[in-house]
C-alpha cells in the first residue's frame, strides 16, 4: 500500500512538473519558535520559580531535618549496633526503617505538590507565550508559524523566538497571576 501511495504521488509529480517548483512556496512565510526558550526568557518565569521555592522552603528544610535524623540513627546503630542489647538493636532497627518509610513519603509528596503547583503556574505562561507568538506572526505577516518540538530544522532568519521574548518583555511591567500577589501579600 506505501508503495503505491509512492508510487502515485511520484506520477503526479511527473504530469504535473509546476507542483515541484518553490514559486507556492515562495507565497508563503513560515517562522520558527522555540519555545522552552521562549519560557526560559518570559519576565514572569524568574518571578513565578522565586515564589514557589519560598513557598516549599519551610518543607524542604522539614525534609532535611529527617534525613539528617535518619543518618544520625543509622550512625548510632552502626557504632553502637554491637554493644547494645538485642532488643535495643531491634528497636533502633524498627526505628530507623519506620523514619525511612516516613521521609520517603514524604519526599514523595513533596514532589509530587511541588511538580503540581509548578505545572500550575507554568500552564499561565504558557498561554501568555502562545498569545505572544500568535500575535508577532500577525504583527510580522506570518502566515505559518511551527515550534521547535515538530520542527527537523529552521534557518535562523525563519527564526521567530527572539520576536516573541522581546514582545513579552515590552508588553509593560511583569503580570503577576491571582497567587503570586497573594502570596507577596501574606509574606510567604
Amino acid at each position: 500500500m506505501k508503495n503505491l501511495n509512492i508510487i502515485s504521488l511520484s506520477f503526479m509529480f511527473f504530469l504535473f512538473p509546476g507542483l515541484l517548483t518553490s514559486a507556492h512556496a515562495e507565497d508563503y512565510k513560515v517562522g520558527a519558535v522555540n519555545a522552552i526558550r521562549v519560557l526560559e526568557k518570559h519576565p514572569q518565569a524568574e518571578v513565578i520559580r522565586a515564589v514557589i521555592e519560598k513557598e516549599f522552603a519551610p518543607r524542604d528544610q522539614q525534609l532535611v531535618a529527617g534525613q539528617k535524623s535518619v543518618k544520625e540513627l543509622e550512625d548510632r546503630l552502626t557504632k553502637d549496633g554491637e554493644v547494645m542489647s538485642e532488643s535495643e538493636r531491634a528497636k533502633l532497627e524498627r526505628d530507623v526503617i519506620n523514619k525511612k518509610r516516613d521521609l520517603k513519603r514524604s519526599q514523595d509528596e513533596f514532589r509530587e505538590d511541588f511538580n503540581f503547583r509548578r505545572n500550575e503556574e507554568l500552564a499561565k505562561i504558557q498561554k501568555d507565550i502562545i498569545d505572544a507568538i500568535q500575535q508577532v506572526a500577525k504583527d510580522n505577516n506570518y502566515d505559518v508559524v511551527l515550534s521547535d518540538i515538530a520542527v527537523v530544522y529552521a534557518s535562523p532568519k525563519s527564526d521567530i523566538t527572539n520576536l516573541v521574548v522581546e514582545y513579552l518583555k515590552g508588553q509593560g511591567q511583569v503580570k503577576e497571576t491571582k497567587e503570586t500577589t497573594e502570596t507577596k501579600e501574606s509574606g510567604q
